[in-house]
């Protein structure tokens, strides 16, 4: 080896030692997240996320149907006890989605090897609004009630889609400065959000709300959040009960109520019910006081001591808690 080039020489070197030592341990595989009872689990890196439009509720299963754009084909979900709701940029429940609303189906393989478990539904205004983008307005047909537009971020640096049509009709409402306007308010250049739905078949953005101003989806927004702060005041928060022993209980409180889980400190008087698959309670109420309570990101993690034994929660089912 004595006339080998020196990094000749280190490379033998360095094949010797793995040869006599073995190759470096590979990292562990990563844990595949998997959507498992009485826990909320998003399975990112096992998702799809599709347009479509809503067909059908039933509030009772928590079930229903949505087509998917551009195709005719009906697709069934099972909404998660856990998820995300996302009406008018903000929180919501099922009932404040209007059939044929264009949103966002986040979907994940059943048990049964299908895709129907639903992790949340973002209708248009919530998508644009969170991720910052605009449609541009680059044409206008006045007789036809069309606009075609650019859906892009406020400055155009990043530009997600071009040619896009937005149709409108005599059901179509028209704002501006959080006041009503009209389809001749609005000029080339301008930068709009909306709400739109599908019309049954193939990819159609009808409008039911345009919004020619910030101002004006906001005023939607905040509407929004007074209703789902009103529900939950009324109806209590949702969650899974993590563990129920004796008179103590645990629960963990889903992420659109965490006005309730900020608010919850040691010492608060609660009441407590258990609930259905509807949400709804199904038992009278039990009062109790809250022993420890923490945010675990956007989750409320509470325990509750109960005037008595925590009769009816089973460990994984679902409770809505009341604060006093």
């Amino acid at each position: 080896m004595k006339n080998l080039p020196l990094l000749s020489f280190l490379g033998v070197v360095a094949l010797s030692a793995v040869a006599a030592y073995g190759a470096e341990p590979a990292a562990p595989a990563k844990p595949v997240q998997k959507i498992t009872p009485g826990k909320v689990i998003v399975p990112t890196d096992a998702m799809r996320r599709i347009w479509g439009e809503l067909v059908s509720i039933d509030l009772k299963t928590r079930t229903g149907t949505f087509r998917k754009e551009g195709t005719d084909e009906l697709m069934p979900f099972t909404v998660l006890p856990y998820a995300e709701l996302l009406h008018h940029a903000a929180f919501g429940d099922l009932q404040d989605f209007r059939i044929g609303v264009r949103a966002i189906f986040r979907m994940h393989e059943a048990e049964d090897g299908q895709w129907t478990w639903l992790t949340y539904i973002q209708d248009q205004m919530n998508m644009m609004n969170g991720h910052k983008e605009y449609f541009h307005v680059d044409a206008l047909d006045a007789a036809g009630g069309k606009l075609t537009v650019t859906q892009a971020s406020a400055d155009l640096s990043y530009v997600r889609e071009k040619g896009i049509v937005l149709s409108t009709d005599s059901e179509t409402k028209f704002w501006k400065n959080a006041q009503p306007a009209k389809f001749a308010d609005i000029a080339v250049g301008d930068r709009l959000r909306t709400e739109t739905h599908g019309v049954g078949k193939g990819k159609v953005q009808m409008c039911w709300n345009v919004f020619l101003d910030d101002e004006s989806l906001l005023k939607f927004q905040s509407e929004q959040k007074l209703l789902e702060s009103k529900r939950l005041a009324e109806e209590g928060a949702s969650g899974y009960v993590d563990s129920s022993e004796g008179g103590l209980l645990e629960l963990t409180l889903f992420q659109e109520g965490i006005e309730i889980s900020r608010a919850a400190a040691m010492g608060k008087k609660v009441r407590v019910a258990s609930a259905g698959v509807d949400r709804k309670p199904t038992g009278e109420p039990l009062d109790g006081t809250i022993v420890a309570a923490k945010m675990q990101g956007n989750l409320g993690k509470v325990t509750v001591q109960l005037g008595g034994e925590a009769k009816g929660f089973a460990v994984s089912g679902l409770a809505r808690l009341w604060l006093q």
